[in-house]
């Protein structure tokens, strides 16, 4: 039975990316179709990295953190570094995270601030 594979269009369209993001992590070295002419061909492999990709995204890693991540697989330290190396990237994520939330919050406390001055300068002049 042949392996499944699928086009770039197939996967565009179940994972909602353009062509164009798929070329560039083609271009990145993140998925490594199978070229038959000018079509490319994806199997399994690149299927799961563009998850994997896409899910790195959506999660803030930046491109090149995801590409090491998603190399450490098949390169040395292998499986074990690799999740070691996640791990400890999820942490650094964890703390920018938590940076982030706390300048929110404190925006949110100096927005309120000024609102209320706003409404007590407003209303004392009304």
């Amino acid at each position: 039975m042949p392996e499944k594979s699928w086009t770039i269009r197939d996967l565009a369209r179940e994972y909602d990316v353009t062509l164009r993001t798929i070329r560039h992590y083609e271009d990145l070295g993140l998925v490594t179709p199978e070229r038959r002419g000018s079509t490319r061909v994806f199997h399994q492999r690149d299927r799961i990295r563009l998850e994997l990709v896409l899910r790195g995204r959506r999660l803030g890693f930046s491109l090149e953190e995801i590409a090491r991540i998603v190399n450490m697989y098949d390169d040395q330290p292998g499986e074990a570094g690799q999740l070691e190396y996640l791990l400890d990237q999820i942490r650094v994520r964890r703390e920018e995270l938590a940076r982030m939330r706390a300048d929110i919050e404190q925006t949110e406390r100096d927005l309120d601030a000024v609102e209320a001055r706003c409404r007590e300068d407003l209303a004392k002049l009304r």
